[in-house]
């Protein structure tokens, strides 16, 4: 005789009920195991991902450039200037000029189409600005474009300027280079050394909120 059969319908019950009961219990375990498994499997994805994207962005970054290691071949260096107010037209000793008296409000940083007053364009120079100015002669309309384009959108002036014996002048405040044409690499240089320079009298200061003058188009 099986032992199933020694025992009374009422065990014969509670011990199949027992043997579902642990396989249920069994089953659950088992479900509870695949979950964390799966959970751990994603925050382990997840974490794999991230840091991939860390690691593309810090090899992909491009450390800033101190501008004191620039050197920018064939800067003209005009010292002695004199950052004084004056309510009447200034002589200045560079054409276009990069320092000096100048009138008492400054001109807007931007892009202009038409020649600028020296004195307005001076003031921006003593707040950090780098003028930029061309002579439309030397230039076809596509090169005038590409150097609008070129140039940051802040603490920059750009501006046709007649007669000059170069291209394209570059100035700050008591620098300035005759470049070659909208393409001379040594543009770019020299607005990341000279552009907010401490070397200007008040660099950071206000470039808007002030004049704007003939023919601005940005």
């Amino acid at each position: 005789m099986s032992d199933d059969e020694n025992l009374t319908i009422k065990q014969q019950r509670e011990k199949r009920r027992a043997e579902k009961v642990a396989v249920l219990k069994k089953k659950q375990q088992a479900e509870k195991v695949r979950n964390r498994v799966t959970v751990l499997g994603s925050i382990a994805a997840g974490a794999g991902v991230l840091s991939l994207i860390i690691a593309v962005v810090i090899t992909s970054a491009t450390p800033p450039v101190d501008p004191s290691t620039i050197e920018v071949e064939g800067v003209q260096e005009i010292e002695a200037l004199e950052a004084v107010h004056v309510e009447s037209a200034v002589d200045y000793e560079q054409t276009p000029p990069a320092g000096g008296p100048h009138n008492p409000t400054w001109l807007n940083c931007g892009i202009y189409a038409e020649p600028l007053p020296n004195e307005n364009a001076v003031h921006s120079l003593e707040h950090g600005a780098v003028w930029i100015t061309y002579d439309p002669a030397q230039l076809s309309e596509d090169e005038i474009g590409q150097l609008r384009a070129s140039v940051p959108s802040t603490y920059m002036i750009v501006s046709p300027f007649d007669g000059l014996d170069a291209p394209v002048y570059a100035s700050a405040w008591g620098y300035q280079i005759a470049l070659d044409g909208v393409d001379d690499p040594r543009l770019a240089d020299f607005i990341i050394k000279y552009r907010l320079a401490q070397s200007a009298p008040e660099p950071g200061a206000l470039c808007s909120q002030a004049l704007d003058g003939p023919g601005k188009v940005s």
